[in-house]
């Protein structure tokens, strides 16, 4: 589970930003909350609303740099997993531009996760691909205080623990010390276990990109296929069952239709663009919701009717179809699920530039009206979005002279 991430100088991101999936001490929803055998309470939404242009994918793309950061080294020396392949894309750290301080100065990721195993606290920072600062910290599920693993400072490098006997001579100054330490004693149980969650308990998927949408997660696993048909069947679309050909490379996907008692196929780019992007998504989702795994989408809502996405956020916060702890953090521009019977205050998410072109990220449940109150749980949330209420303003501003013209 993902408890929460900060990033700060990255891009639009200036200053300390956090997106915390940690719940807070509100009654709504109570039900759908993730609960660790330690009583801790972690959310399985978050979505981030705000204007284009604002910062949404910037937030996610952070965290996806990040797991790219640690991955691709691990990835290029060696790894079968397709998804470990795909998480050794390009890694764009560059610092907020619009500030000279800024731009001499590194960003920094920290991260707060959970595995069955233990709580992990990570820090790094990178100049220039260089690492400033790294360092890692541990906690069994039931204690209260974390144990050192590794503190490096530029050159200097502490192992304690577990991975006190280990030698990082050779480790270079554009690596991680979690990577070499990875690629050179990988049968470390605790080494295992991060890497285990960065490469199979975190999944990204950016449908902003058209390329992206063609692109079809493929599973061979019987479990997903059959909850994939069932979810079809929840939201009414009319794919009876579905084939896969894989030649010389290429992968097509044919889907099944029954018409009059007969079964007909279909490319699946035959089909709508909606349905394309539904059955590219429900593996994922359904591995999500079998692994209790992390998945996180930027613009979720393109191409997707309201009640479809709807249909996916209840999979998440319905505590029935959620058993193993999963969690959906995404971006959307859709208003008609931005209401109190869907979401928590802190599971709502708003992002907005200001004067400086920094981006400020903030939640619902902290927000504060012009008289320091709190936004009521019963508020018309999507309403007062749109009347600027919230300082991430959705509209256009009628700034050009069309008279002009």
């Amino acid at each position: 589970m993902l408890c929460q991430f900060t990033v700060k100088n990255y891009q639009c991101l200036k200053d300390e930003t956090t997106l915390d999936m940690q719940a807070t001490s509100i009654s709504e929803h109570a039900n759908s909350l993730i609960l660790d055998s330690d009583g801790e309470k972690i959310l399985p939404l978050g979505v981030i609303y705000g204007p284009n242009g604002a910062g949404k994918s910037t937030v996610l793309d952070a965290l996806y740099s990040l797991s790219c950061k640690i991955m691709r080294p691990i990835c290029a020396v060696g790894c079968d997993n397709k998804e470990c392949v795909k998480r050794s894309g390009n890694i764009n750290i560059k610092p907020f531009k619009f500030s000279k301080e800024t731009l001499n100065l590194p960003t920094e990721f920290e991260l707060f996760f959970r595995t069955e195993k233990a709580e992990y606290q990570y820090f790094i920072s990178i100049f220039k691909e260089k690492i400033v600062n790294e360092e890692l910290y541990k906690k069994s599920i039931s204690a209260k205080t974390f144990s050192t693993l590794f503190i490096r400072k530029g050159s200097t490098i502490e192992l304690k623990n577990s991975f006190k006997a280990y030698n990082c001579n050779s480790v270079s100054e554009n690596l991680p010390l979690l990577s070499f330490l990875s690629i050179t004693h990988g049968r470390n149980t605790t080494l295992k276990d991060i890497v285990n969650w960065f490469e199979n308990r975190i999944t990204f998927l950016n449908y902003g990109n058209p390329i992206t949408d063609a692109r079809i997660a493929i599973t061979n696993s019987q479990k997903i296929k059959s909850l994939i048909l069932k979810m079809l069947t929840e939201m009414d679309i009319d794919i009876s069952d579905y084939r896969i050909e894989e030649n010389d490379e290429k992968i097509r996907v044919y889907t099944s239709h029954i018409v009059d008692g007969e079964s007909y196929e279909l490319e699946l780019d035959e089909e709508s663009n909606g349905t394309v992007k539904i059955f590219g998504i429900l593996p994922l989702i359904a591995d999500s919701l079998i692994s209790g795994g992390t998945l996180v989408i930027d613009e979720l809502d393109a191409k997707l009717h309201p009640m479809l996405l709807q249909y996916i956020i209840e999979l998440f916060s319905n505590p029935k179809s959620n058993q193993n702890g999963a969690q959906l953090i995404f971006t959307s521009h859709d208003l008609s699920t931005m209401n109190s019977d869907v979401f928590r205050r802190d599971e709502i998410w708003f992002i907005a530039k200001g004067e400086n072109k920094a981006s400020n990220l903030y939640s619902l449940v902290e927000f504060k009206n012009d008289d320091g109150k709190s936004e009521r749980k019963d508020a018309k949330y999507n309403k007062r979005y749109l009347e600027g209420r919230y300082g991430a303003d959705p509209y256009l501003k009628k700034i050009i002279n069309w008279g002009e013209y």
